[in-house]
């Protein structure tokens, strides 16, 4: 089992807060004789579905001093897990979840900006004193 992120509770705080249910407190994956972890799974239901919208949820705190290196680790596992629930879970929809402060700070650096114009990230900005989330970027 992998470590919990910083930010893990606060996450869940806050999704919870937004009407999700967590379903997978962490989210396995297989392939072949292999497992990876996603930090979450959760899902919600609305009045007008029976089935409701799945997620699954990387964390990221970007607290490592080598902001670049967290950027490098994120992606790849954003891409890896994406792959395979593609095949595995194709009607989850993968989020990675960042705080605000990162969003407006290191997100809004150009290395940043140059990855989500170029990429199909969906991310989830949470505020990390209130625990709730503040914006979902589809």
């Amino acid at each position: 089992m992998p470590a919990k992120d910083f930010y893990h509770d606060t996450v869940c705080t806050a999704l919870i807060k937004d009407g999700w249910t967590i379903t997978n407190d962490p989210f396995k994956l297989r392939v072949g004789g292999r497992s990876v972890y996603v930090d979450l799974g959760a899902k919600k239901l609305f009045a007008a579905e029976k089935q409701g919208r799945k997620i699954a949820v990387e964390i990221k705190s970007f607290l490592d001093p080598s902001l670049v290196s967290e950027l490098e680790k994120a992606l790849g596992q954003y891409d890896l897990y994406y792959l395979i629930m593609e095949d595995e879970d194709p009607e989850r929809v993968l989020y990675l979840a960042i705080a605000q402060t990162v969003f407006e700070g290191f997100f809004s650096e150009e290395i940043c900006q140059m990855v989500l114009r170029k990429k199909s990230i969906k991310l989830i900005i949470f505020d990390s004193e209130t625990e709730e989330i503040v914006q979902w970027i589809h």
